[in-house]
């Protein structure tokens, strides 16, 4: 793993000024009933392998997500899915094949352009990962404090947008275990957007909420997702939510992604593993091992 250090400020935002460009240029088309092959891939997985040890978790893994969307990813259970989402940030990297971001493969990154890209990706964790040791604002602020030369008033601004976009304005001052799990959730989340990322990764939302706050999040999910056009990859096991939220969905199963496409195509597909895996039924080829 590479080293990190802080770029600078002009190599900072080369990513993102690509990210952009890539986006108004030419004709784009989206939306859920749109056929993937009609649309741009800001990430790109290709014959995708990873071992730990003697267990090859990702057997070739090749599918593409779209840019400007929400893709789905669900499967059953060490499927590799959060795997899959460490690739996209190098957070690990392939054993064979390739993941590419905005075209660029990311394990052939530089560590500086490594950093641009880490800082172009606002990652919401399980549990929210918040420190324990700040309070709420603090949290928010620490990649701005971290990763760029704003003065505290300009953080100050930007730190009570997020939390006012999340409805958390109000808590600022509370600490993480004086949080609801819903609430360190939507305060993971504020942290994940305070610095303007381009690709939003989402693990698990659902985990540890009832089903009321599980549909209030996602729909929070939606609505900041459009309004800052972002790429957004949500990992679940929620069937529910993906009408609800994914303009696409892909289907990791024993270490391949089986299936791929918009919810028109997917919801349509009469392949008998993703109807069984859609509808949740006991009968048909996924059984308990």
């Amino acid at each position: 793993m590479p080293t990190e250090t802080k770029p600078s400020t002009t190599s900072r935002t080369r990513v993102r000024d690509r990210m952009e460009a890539a986006a108004i240029a030419g004709e784009v088309h989206h939306g859920a009933n749109i056929p993937t092959s009609r649309k741009r891939m800001a990430i790109e997985a290709i014959d995708l392998v990873k071992h730990f040890g003697k267990q090859k978790v990702l057997d070739g893994v090749t599918f593409g997500v779209p840019e400007g969307e929400i893709t789905m990813i669900m499967g059953p259970s060490g499927t590799g899915k959060s795997v899959f989402l460490r690739h996209v940030v190098g957070l690990m990297f392939p054993d064979s094949g390739d993941i590419k971001v905005d075209g660029h493969s990311v394990p052939h990154l530089s560590t500086e352009e490594l950093l641009e890209l880490r800082q172009n990706v606002g990652m919401l964790f399980q549990d929210g990962a918040l420190f324990s040791s700040m309070n709420l604002y603090d949290n928010v602020a620490f990649p701005l404090r971290q990763h760029t030369k704003k003065s505290e008033k300009e953080i100050n601004e930007i730190v009570y947008e997020r939390l006012r976009e999340v409805g958390l304005a109000g808590a600022d001052k509370k600490y993480p275990n004086e949080l609801s799990g819903g609430m360190r959730k939507r305060a993971g989340f504020a942290r994940a957007l305070v610095m303007q990322p381009k690709i939003l990764l989402v693990d698990e939302p659902d985990s540890g909420l009832d089903p009321v706050r599980t549909a209030l999040l996602s729909e929070l999910i939606r609505q900041i997702s459009e309004k800052y056009h972002c790429t957004t990859i949500i990992i679940s096991h929620d069937v529910n939510r993906v009408r609800s939220v994914a303009d696409n969905l892909a289907v990791l199963y024993g270490g391949k992604c089986v299936a791929f496409g918009s919810q028109k195509e997917i919801w349509g597909s009469k392949d008998p593993f993703i109807q069984q895996f859609l509808v949740g039924a006991a009968e048909g080829p996924l059984g308990m091992d």
